[in-house]
């Protein structure tokens, strides 16, 4: 029996090692006789470089934060704040509601009050000026307004009324006394015949109508507030029970689309103020058509 070499022994050893690495999935490695020997002196060793070693804490990843928006140092414009808005009173309302007369856009006297008839008013010059239509006066249009209007005059900012004084009552001509026609809206503070002061009013609606006749301030409240309605009634002076003559913002912001509960509202509270100072318990009233 011929023994076989050891020349022949090698290739079949490592053809062998391909089809078992073949037969279980891996990938084939080539092998070269390089190395330590084999129990057969035959020497093995793979062409593929051989993984690195393991570590018990791999690495953690860099991640790359993102990039931040580039910042110019100029924080972003505010929008202008608001000369006057709604809620707003005193003399810089009422010049500019004078303003807004001369240019036909405020059909009643000013107040000194900014509600929403000056808001529509303001709001309708904006459009004309293609300016924002906030309803509330802006530098800008506080500035074109001021540019096509003159300085309003006395007789401007604090006219007597804006209605005609109605042909004083008879009743009226004699002594102090506040006379009140419903047929001009007005109202007139004589004394001895001579028109002292005049004031638009408002009276009570068809079912809570205001008393006509001849009365006497029964007492005054310079801060009242109505028990029943629950609505204030600034410089109060009653004349006829629960009626009287006051202050309405109502009637200021809203003219005569509103009414009263059967009292005289006065819209500007000024001249209110001023009759009350002047009248005392038991000045004439006087309520006529």
């Amino acid at each position: 029996m011929r023994r076989s070499s050891g020349r022949r022994t090698a290739p079949v050893a490592a053809a062998v090692l391909v089809v078992a690495a073949l037969a279980v999935g891996c990938r084939p490695v080539t092998v070269t006789r390089t190395g330590a020997p084999d129990s057969k002196g035959v020497r093995y060793a793979p062409t593929t470089p051989a993984p690195p070693p393991l570590t018990a804490h791999p690495a953690p990843a860099r991640h790359t934060a993102p990039a931040r928006p580039h910042r110019t140092g100029h924080p972003a414009p505010r929008a202008p704040r608001a000369v006057m808005a709604v809620g707003a009173r005193g003399a810089q309302v009422r010049e500019l509601q004078a303003r807004l007369t001369q240019l036909g856009l405020f059909d009643r006297a000013p107040t000194g009050y900014y509600a929403s008839v000056t808001a529509a008013a303001v709001a309708t010059f904006q459009k004309q000026q293609r300016l924002p239509r906030t309803g509330t006066v802006q530098p800008a249009a506080w500035r074109a307004l001021r540019a096509r209007t003159r300085e309003p005059s006395r007789t401007e900012l604090y006219p007597p009324t804006t209605r005609p004084v109605g042909v004083p009552d008879a009743r009226c001509m004699r002594g102090r006394v506040i006379c009140i026609s419903k047929r001009s809206n007005t109202l007139a503070w004589v004394v001895d015949g001579r028109v002292v002061s005049a004031m638009d009013v408002r009276f009570g609606s068809q079912y809570t109508p205001t008393r006509e006749g001849t009365f006497a301030i029964a007492f005054k409240s310079r801060r009242h507030v109505s028990t029943l309605y629950h609505t204030a009634m600034p410089y109060a002076m009653f004349f006829s029970g629960g009626q009287a003559v006051h202050y309405s913002a109502d009637f200021a912001a809203r003219g005569y689309r509103g009414a009263s509960h059967g009292c005289v509202n006065v819209r500007d509270k000024d001249k209110v103020a001023a009759l009350f100072a002047a009248v005392h318990k038991g000045t004439k009233v006087v309520v006529y058509h």
